[in-house]
């Protein structure tokens, strides 16, 4: 049984995930804490539940999934891990949306980059694993981590509910979002529960009948 626990972190509301099971071994998806007592919050979940970080994933590496990624390293000694198209990216924080220029952490240091992952990735912890499916267009890198066991898929912000990622920022393309998520969506059973960067939850059979970017 896979347990994920959900925090709702920094000044834009996005979703980080833990997934971990009966092993006490652990990952965590796009650590996007931004405040001390968000990440003092992570911390103590760990520690409350004596989990073995494994692997810290990104979907993507806009600045609000990785403003926790320099703790995540210097405590767990985890590098981040995301597909090498976000590479520059993910070094160059600096440049990202100018609107978002007022938030004091944005300079931050992340820590270093881990080793890319790509769709020949499999990340295993415990008696999981989870598989990496190709999203770009919110970003030329975006990826979502899909467990079949489970039936369990983490979108980041390439797929929302009822909605996808914006694609106003460099690197965007909107047609390539919507067919990359229609390839993906028509690759999928039904049945499968989406755990997207911001918003609610959806499900596979949802987004494929009523997504009014994807009918």
């Amino acid at each position: 049984m896979l347990t994920i626990k959900t925090f709702e972190v920094n000044p834009l509301q996005e979703k980080c995930y833990i997934l971990s099971d009966p092993t006490g071994e652990a990952v965590i998806i796009d650590c996007g804490a931004f405040y001390p007592d968000e990440l003092t919050a992570i911390d103590q979940y760990i520690a409350d539940n004596n989990l073995q970080l494994k692997e810290h994933l990104l979907t993507h590496a806009h600045f609000d999934h990785t403003f926790g990624c320099g703790h995540i390293y210097e405590k767990y000694g985890l590098k981040a891990r995301f597909h090498v198209a976000d590479d520059f990216m993910f070094h160059n924080i600096e440049g990202q949306p100018m609107m978002y220029k007022h938030l004091p952490a944005l300079h931050r240091d992340l820590g270093p980059a881990g080793e890319h992952v790509d769709t020949t990735t499999v990340i295993r912890f415990g008696q999981h694993e989870l598989s990496v499916l190709l999203t770009p267009g919110h970003t030329q890198g975006g990826v979502c981590y899909y467990c079949a066991e489970e039936q369990v898929l983490f979108s980041g912000d390439s797929l929302f509910y009822r909605g996808v990622g914006r694609t106003d920022h460099p690197g965007g393309d909107h047609e390539q979002l919507v067919l990359s998520l229609r390839a993906m969506l028509g690759s999928l059973p039904d049945g499968i529960t989406i755990y997207p960067g911001h918003g609610p939850i959806t499900t596979s059979d949802d987004e494929r009948r009523v997504n009014p970017f994807l009918i």
